[in-house]
C-alpha cells in the first residue's frame, strides 16, 4: 500500500510553514505559492537508450485475464490493495521513474528535477504537455491536493495517512508547473529519487466527503497515463481504452509503447479454464512460470505447430519474499517455539526438487536481489522433523494424538491453517502437509478467491498466509514490520509483528542518510526477522516464462532487465511493471496464423530462451 496529501484552508498550511525556502506567498485554490530558490541545478535525461521497438504497430485489442473481480476501483481505502491495483495504479504516471538499463532518473510527468541543499527536498518541473485523460492540464495543484487527500480520514486508509504525514513533510507550489516535495527526514539522493516523485490525483475530479469510500468505489477517474478505464462488467471483465492523441506519444521513453487500442481483462477464476480460453485463441498470452505449465501443459498442437510462442526471459528484478507468513497475534503462533518448529517442519527443498523440477531456487531470507541490502549470511532453516518436535515440545506439544499429530496437555492438536489464493499451489502445499506430519504438525489448507483471500489477510483473519509481496529496488520495511501497523485491519503488517527491536531498526532505516549504513540496517532488520521466525522463506524465480500467440510481438530483446513480465501492457507506476507496454498486435500475422490453423501449416516451434540479462 503506498500514499500522499494537500494544503488547504486559508491559514498558512503546515507544509509551507515548515519550508525555510519560502520567501513570498500567493494564494491558489489548493494552497500557497512560494518563491523558487535561485541556485538550483536543474537536471534532465533525454539521452538514455530507448527500449521499445520502432517497428511496433498501433491498434487491436490485447486480451488477458485475472482470477477474481476487483472489490473496488479505488486505489486507496478498504479492499484497494488487491491484484487489480496494479492496473489502476499504472494508469497514472509518477513524476520520475528509473531507467531500467542505466538506473538513471527517467522523466515521466516531470521533465526536469533538482535537489535541494537540505538533503530532503526534490524540485520538479512538470512537463507542460501533461494532460489528464479528460483534457485538463496536470498542475502543481494536483500534488497539493494529493497530499491533502492522502492525509485525510475520508479515504479510510491508515497506511497512506501515516506515510504521507511522516515520510513526506510537505509539498510546495511555485507556479502551475513547478513544485517541491520534501521528505520527513534527510535522505541520500538515491532515497529521495525512490520515495518522492509520487503520482498525483486529479484535484478537479475528486471531492472528499465523509462518504468518499462508498461514493468512489466504482467511479472512473481521469488518468495521466495512456489508458483509461472504459467498461466494467461486474464479475465478468474490465476493459481499458487507449486515449486518442495521448499527450505522451512523442516523449522519448513513451515512443512506440502502449500500442493496443484496448486492453480487455476477463475474469476467469480457474487457471485451467483460463488455459482452455488461451488455447482457443480467446486470450493472447499466458504465464508459464510454474514448471508443470512450461514443461507439460505446453505439449499441445498449438505449441508444437508454432502457433503459440514460448519465451523464457532472465531478468534482474528484486526477488519477492515468497513464503509462509505467520500471524504472530494468533494464540498458537504467539509462542516463538511453535514458530521455530514450523520453520523446521516444512520440507521446502523436497517441494523444489520434485514438484518444481529444480526450476526455482530456495529463498534464504526476506527477499533477495537487492545487493548489499540483502542479508546473504542468512540461510533458510532446513527440514528437520526431530528438531521441529523439540521446539514443539518446549511449547507444550509433546503427546502423540490421532494420525501422529502432536497435542498438548489440554488436548489441543498442533494444527496450522494456511490461507492461499492460487489453486495451482495446492499440490505444493499438499506435499508440505504430508511431510509436516513427520514432525507432528497438521496443515489445514484453505484456498480462497484472490480478492477475498487478500482481504482476509489485510483484516488479519488468517492464521498463516502463503503469498508474496512485490519487491522494489530497495526493501521497504515500515509497512510490513513496524508495530504501529500491527493488530489493526487494512495494513500490510499481516504477520502482526509487534516487536520493539525491529521497530527501532525500521525507524533508523527510514531515517538513515548514508546509503552504506542504510544497507547495514537492512541486513539487521532481516536478521531480527529471522530471529522472530515469523516468515518461512520459500523460493525465488530470477526469470519470467510466458506464452503468447505469434501475432503478439515484442522487441528483439523482449524486455528490460527490470521487467517482471513480458506481456504487461501498461507502464505508469514506479515499479518493475513500469517497463512494460512494449508489446504490439500484428493483425497480418493473426490472419496468417488463423489460416494456418485451418490448413495445418506449421511454424518454427522451439522456445526462445533469452539470457541477455542473466546473472551468474
Amino acid at each position: 500500500m503506498p500514499s500522499t496529501i494537500t494544503a488547504g484552508g486559508r491559514r498558512l498550511p503546515p507544509i509551507i510553514r515548515a519550508t525555510a525556502i519560502t520567501l513570498t506567498l500567493c494564494w491558489s485554490p489548493f494552497g500557497w505559492s512560494a518563491t523558487l530558490p535561485a541556485d538550483l541545478k536543474w537536471e534532465s535525461n533525454n539521452t538514455d537508450p530507448v527500449y521499445a521497438d520502432p517497428a511496433a504497430k498501433r491498434g487491436g485489442t490485447f486480451r488477458t485475464f485475472m482470477t477474481s473481480f476487483p472489490l473496488t476501483l479505488r486505489k486507496y481505502g478498504p479492499d484497494s490493495n488487491g491484484g487489480f491495483a496494479g492496473y489502476v495504479r499504472e494508469s497514472n504516471l509518477p513524476l520520475l521513474s528509473t531507467h531500467p538499463v542505466t538506473d538513471n532518473p527517467m522523466p515521466m510527468l516531470a521533465s526536469e528535477w533538482a535537489f535541494g541543499a537540505d538533503h530532503k527536498t526534490l524540485y520538479f518541473r512538470i512537463n507542460p504537455k501533461a494532460r489528464w485523460s479528460d483534457g485538463q492540464p496536470v498542475t502543481a495543484d494536483d500534488w497539493l491536493f494529493t497530499l491533502k487527500m492522502m492525509r485525510s480520514k475520508e479515504i479510510n486508509d491508515p497506511w497512506y495517512n501515516n506515510y504521507y504525514s511522516t515520510q513526506i513533510s510537505g509539498i510546495t507550489k511555485f507556479d502551475d508547473h513547478t513544485l517541491a516535495i520534501t521528505s520527513g527526514t534527510e535522505k541520500s539522493r538515491q532515497d529521495l529519487l525512490e520515495s518522492l516523485p509520487i503520482s498525483p490525483e486529479p484535484s478537479h475530479a475528486i471531492k472528499l466527503t465523509a462518504n468518499w469510500v462508498k461514493e468512489y468505489n466504482w467511479k472512473v477517474l481521469p488518468v495521466t497515463g495512456p489508458y483509461q478505464l472504459d467498461q466494467v462488467k461486474k464479475g465478468k471483465s474490465v476493459t481499458f481504452k487507449r486515449i486518442e492523441n495521448w499527450w505522451g506519444d512523442d516523449e522519448r521513453y513513451f515512443q512506440h509503447r502502449f500500442n493496443p487500442a484496448r486492453i480487455e481483462i476477463k475474469v476467469l477464476r480457474d487457471l485451467n479454464i483460463a488455459w482452455q480460453h488461451f488455447l482457443r485463441g480467446d486470450l493472447d498470452s499466458f504465464p508459464l512460470v510454474m514448471p508443470n505449465w512450461w514443461h507439460d501443459k505446453t505439449k499441445t498442437s498449438e505449441f508444437e505447430k508454432g502457433y503459440i510462442a514460448r519465451i523464457w526471459f532472465y531478468n534482474q528484478t528484486p526477488q519477492s519474499p515468497m513464503g509462509l507468513y505467520l500471524n504472530t497475534a494468533d494464540p498458537l503462533l504467539k509462542d516463538l517455539n511453535v514458530r521455530l518448529g514450523i520453520q523446521h517442519a516444512l520440507n521446502l527443498d523436497k517441494m523444489l526438487t520434485t514438484l518444481l523440477r529444480g526450476d526455482y531456487q530456495r529463498l534464504n531470507s526476506y527477499g533477495s536481489g537487492q545487493g548489499e541490502f540483502t542479508n546473504s549470511e542468512l540461510k533458510a532453516r532446513p527440514f528437520d522433523p526431530k528438531l521441529a518436535r523439540q521446539y514443539f515440545a518446549k511449547a507444550g506439544f509433546n503427546k502423540a494424538g490421532p494420525q501422529g499429530i502432536l497435542q498438548n496437555d489440554k488436548g489441543q492438536s498442533l494444527t496450522l491453517a494456511i490461507t492461499y489464493t492460487t489453486a495451482e499451489h495446492a499440490q505444493r502445499l499438499t506435499l508440505l502437509r504430508e511431510e509436516a506430519k513427520k514432525a507432528g504438525l497438521n496443515l489445514e489448507l484453505n484456498l480462497m478467491d484472490a480478492s477475498s483471500g487478500f482481504k482476509s489477510m489485510l483484516e488479519k483473519k488468517h492464521q498463516s498466509a502463503w503469498m508474496a509481496w512485490s519487491g522494489g529496488r530497495y526493501p521497504a520495511y515500515w509497512e510490513f514490520f513496524h508495530k504501529v501497523n500491527a493488530n489493526k485491519p487494512q495494513t500490510n503488517n499481516i504477520m502482526n509483528i509487534d516487536d520493539e527491536a525491529i521497530t527501532a531498526l525500521v525507524e533508523q532505516y527510514d531515517k538513515e542518510f548514508d546509503f552504506a549504513k542504510k544497507a547495514a540496517l537492512s541486513r539487521q532488520v532481516q536478521q531480527r526477522l529471522y530471529e522472530l521466525a515469523s516468515f518461512v522463506p520459500a523460493y525465488q524465480v530470477p526469470y519470467t516464462r510466458e506464452g503468447a500467440w505469434r501475432w503478439i510481438k515484442l522487441p528483439k530483446v523482449p524486455a528490460t532487465p527490470k521487467s517482471e513480465l513480458l506481456y504487461w501492457p501498461l507502464g505508469g507506476d514506479n515499479s518493475g511493471y513500469s517497463y512494460g507496454g512494449l508489446l504490439w498486435i500484428d493483425e497480418e500475422l493473426k490472419s496468417e496464423t488463423r489460416a494456418a490453423i485451418k490448413s495445418g501449416k506449421r511454424f518454427p516451434a522451439d522456445p526462445i530462451i533469452d539470457t541477455t540479462y542473466r546473472q551468474p
